[in-house]
């Protein structure tokens, strides 16, 4: 059997709270974070609900005090919150001698410090500060936070779109199971920017109200920004270290039905492969699954595309099933491994977050999410689902001890 890979740490920051303890206290009070926004210079303002992160980027900067943190990109300064949470959590020291990487992902990487230039320059081509040009790359916020962490065995950065950190948390737990690294700090970071925020517009699935995920009469999404991160390890690491783990990832899937650029096929063919290539690694049946914490974006292509892959793959007995975006917001790049820190949380502390704002099942399909935070439930195993542009659909399992 293929060595078990282990998840001994979380860390998230998001528009429910600006670290762990702060999202588990609003999901319990099922309290979500989508309102007018604030801190994002935007003509939207007031119009488009957002799932924005409640610090300005002084705000966070203060909370890390790093020397440079007036020049990071607003993706890099979230992805160091929350990554620096999860390896206090995990209790790792960086210097120990185990071989340990970080793999972040972004979709937008430091587009914001670009489009603060750009404003600068449009107006008068002699003005603008070209050292923000340099965090455009998705790459930079990745180096930052390896650098702010100590970390240097391995340096990667993975954009998938929508699917992206679940991509980073699969593939760090391949780099383990090769024997490449002990462990891994794993998950994504993504803002707020005007190009996502009138680029969604533009493609017209943004909701002017609360998102109804797996609604019949849902709308479109709300954007949101966060991240998080999580701590992969071996048993090798956890054993030098004498440390317990809290769960761990039982399996993942990625697959790609190539059907268009930005969205689902209709009969969800690339969701179905990648749960049940998920389901196959893990060894499980899908009776074996609790409860699946869906893409679930509100839109209505991938809700009706999702909702028939799941009819498909249990066919016999549909588990309890939510979307967590819509007390977030969709935070693209970091949504799978948000998601996966709620799924983590949800097995350590036995509830089913509730899908808001439902009232009615999609037609055909007959699906019922949870609509009340339901507690004292044992959950073994939970299926996350992280599908992107492309076509790029992921899957984690993420499983009790």
């Amino acid at each position: 059997m293929p060595e078990k890979i282990y998840i001994s740490g979380i860390g998230a920051i998001s528009s429910i709270g600006v670290n762990v303890p702060e999202l588990l206290a609003s999901i319990r009070s099922s309290r979500h974070g989508i309102q007018h926004i604030v801190h994002l210079d935007t003509s939207h303002r007031g119009n488009l609900p957002v799932g924005e992160v409640k610090l300005s980027n002084e705000q966070l900067a203060e909370r890390i005090q790093t020397e440079k943190a007036s020049n990071f990109s607003r993706t890099t300064l979230l992805g160091i919150v929350a990554a620096r949470e999860a390896v206090a959590h995990a209790g790792i020291d960086i210097q120990d001698g185990l071989k340990t990487g970080i793999i972040s992902s972004t979709s937008v990487g430091g587009i914001d410090k670009t489009e603060n230039f750009f404003k600068k320059f449009f107006a008068d081509p002699t003005s603008g500060r070209l050292r923000n040009i340099t965090s455009h790359d998705c790459g930079d916020s990745t180096e930052n936070i390896a650098v702010d962490l100590g970390v240097y065995h391995y340096i990667s950065t993975i954009s998938t779109a929508c699917s992206s950190s679940a991509n980073a948390i699969m593939t760090g737990a391949r780099l383990i199971r090769h024997k490449i690294l002990d462990r891994v700090i794993v998950g994504g970071t993504d803002a707020l920017t005007k190009y996502t925020l009138n680029g969604f517009n533009a493609l017209k699935i943004l909701d002017t109200g609360h998102c109804k995920p797996f609604d019949q009469n849902r709308n479109g999404l709300n954007l949101g920004e966060g991240a998080a991160y999580l701590v992969l390890e071996s048993e090798k690491s956890l054993k030098q270290r004498n440390a317990e783990p809290i769960c761990y990832l039982s399996g993942y899937g990625n697959a790609n039905d190539a059907y268009h650029q930005t969205a689902s096929s209709p009969e969800g063919n690339g969701a179905y492969s990648a749960m049940e290539i998920a389901l196959k690694q893990s060894t499980f049946l899908p009776g074996d699954i609790d409860y699946v914490n869906v893409h679930g974006t509100a839109t209505y292509v991938n809700d009706l595309s999702e909702g028939t892959a799941m009819s498909k793959l249990f066919s016999e007995g549909m588990p309890r099933f939510s979307s967590t975006k819509s007390f977030t917001g969709h935070t693209l790049a970091a949504a799978g491994s948000i998601e996966a820190v709620i799924s983590v949380l949800s097995i350590k502390n036995n509830f089913i977050a509730p899908n808001l704002n439902f009232q009615s099942s999609i037609e055909g399909l007959n699906m019922v999410p949870v609509q009340e935070l339901q507690e004292n439930i044992e959950i073994r195993n939970i299926l996350s689902n992280s599908f992107g542009f492309g076509g790029n659909c992921s899957a984690l399992v993420i499983s009790a001890l």
